[in-house]
């Protein structure tokens, strides 16, 4: 974890207070969130874990500038990014890397990581693709992917562009949407070694959404856990594990224990989640 004194030095420092969300106010009034209430330090790498259904993407999207909130204010360095009366438009200083991907498929890997520096005007051309090549070099993925077209890439090497297409854009925060969902567990280890290297090296805030509990507790300082619709947070669990951090640790007592508090408070949320449905469909 990052001292208090290399927190100052860097940015993307957010926080949500009091944030509601109603889809549909006048119809369905469903009500996403409520109350939900959360900060995260500059530098800090936190998961989010819940019941389906939770509000946690719509958290997410709130930070990413996709959608407003109904009531409460959302922050980042301490400026309100979102609220009732005020929404960003998605800005450079919040990157997000979805499950499904959202790489350009007409694009090259080089051209699909040069894409938004350039058409932003932070960067030539030139400069763009230097950047793209050192960062490929730093986190280990060869230039002789560059010229490819994802359709040709593997799922795994697909997130690997992404999170360095992020990186090079050079943000506050990383927001990840169960970006490792879809891969098979070898392919998600050798992520979560990425994604560590990333975090190493660039020192982004990281707020990371997954179902997936053991990858919570092997990635994270805190777990923050989501209480069953309406959405607010139920508990969060420090991760006092050192870092860096290898698979080893997955078959510490220490790391069960910590992955155990988290699935009883998931589980208990979750039979909660159950019951209300089943209540609603009698």
């Amino acid at each position: 974890m990052l001292t208090d004194v290399q927190r100052s030095n860097v940015e993307g420092e957010i926080r949500a207070n009091n944030v509601g969300k109603i889809y549909d106010p006048e119809g369905v009034n469903l009500c996403a969130l409520e109350n939900c209430t959360l900060e995260i330090a500059p530098g800090e790498f936190v998961m989010m874990v819940g019941p389906s259904g939770c509000g946690k993407t719509t958290l997410l999207n709130a930070i990413a500038g996709f959608s407003n909130v109904t009531s409460g204010t959302i922050q980042l360095d301490g400026k309100i990014i979102a609220s009732p009366d005020i929404q960003q438009s998605p800005n450079a200083d919040r990157m997000v890397v979805f499950q499904n991907g959202a790489l350009f498929p007409w694009k090259t890997v080089m051209q699909n990581l040069t894409y938004g520096p350039i058409v932003q005007k932070k960067m030539s051309k030139e400069q763009a693709v230097e950047e793209a090549r050192r960062v490929m070099k730093t986190l280990g993925l060869s230039e002789s992917t560059e010229d490819l077209y994802p359709n040709s890439l593997s799922s795994g090497m697909k997130r690997q562009v992404e999170i360095i297409r992020a990186v090079i854009n050079n943000p506050k925060v990383l927001l990840l949407d169960e970006p490792f969902r879809a891969l098979d567990n070898i392919s998600k280890g050798r992520m979560h070694r990425y994604l560590l290297d990333v975090f190493t090296i660039a020192r982004k805030t990281i707020f990371f959404i997954t179902h997936d509990l053991e990858e919570a507790v092997f990635l994270s300082d805190r777990v923050l856990v989501m209480t069953t619709r309406p959405g607010t947070i139920k508990s969060e669990i420090s991760i006092d594990i050192p870092r860096p951090r290898d698979f080893r640790i997955i078959t510490s007592e220490h790391f069960v224990e910590l992955k155990k508090k988290v699935a009883d408070a998931v589980r208990e949320e979750a039979l909660k989640a159950f019951e209300a449905g089943e209540r609603e469909l009698a």
